[in-house]
């Protein structure tokens, strides 16, 4: 059975893991949340679930507003060809919808499938923001958090920064 946001919330506290949420109307991509980047303090961020061409199940975590270059990214991390992930599998995986990927997912990934990127230039910043396994709030904890948060699941996160895609 898939975690709660009440659920999560407790896993936090039990990590002693500073942490507050703003409920808002659901919010499926960075251009709609935008108008709540001023109710909201810290960093705005996203999440890609993306599968490799051998099965391997990613979540890259970054900033909002960057856009990764998935094709370095894949010859950076020596991966097999990056395309993201079907609606199916993000269910079966992380237990999430599409609109709501977010590391908190990763409370619910049983089997330890996901492979975790975290961005760098994300972590530089103290305070950062994801939805609580649903796209109607966004939840705040300092970055160094988001880290615990995922060692203590049993992750080893994959931390660099991620190549952008060059301007044209």
């Amino acid at each position: 059975m898939a975690a709660t946001p009440a659920d999560l919330f407790a896993y936090l506290d039990q990590l002693g893991i500073e942490h507050s949420t703003i409920e808002h109307p659901p919010i499926f991509t960075v251009e709609e949340g935008r108008a709540w980047h001023d109710k909201i303090p810290g960093l705005h961020c996203k999440n890609l679930f993306i599968k490799d061409r051998k099965g391997g199940i990613w979540l890259v975590v970054m900033p909002g507003e960057k856009r990764a270059d998935l094709n370095r990214l894949e010859k950076l991390l020596a991966a097999p060809r990056f395309s993201f992930g079907r609606p199916e599998l993000l269910a079966e995986v992380l237990e999430l919808t599409p609109g709501s990927v977010t590391p908190f997912g990763l409370i619910n990934d049983r089997d330890r499938r996901v492979t975790v990127v975290l961005d760098q230039e994300m972590l530089e910043s103290e305070w950062v923001n994801y939805h609580p396994l649903h796209n109607a709030a966004s939840t705040t904890l300092r970055s160094a958090d988001l880290v615990r948060f995922v060692k203590a699941l049993g992750y080893e996160p994959i931390i660099i920064r991620l190549p952008e895609v060059e301007a044209r």
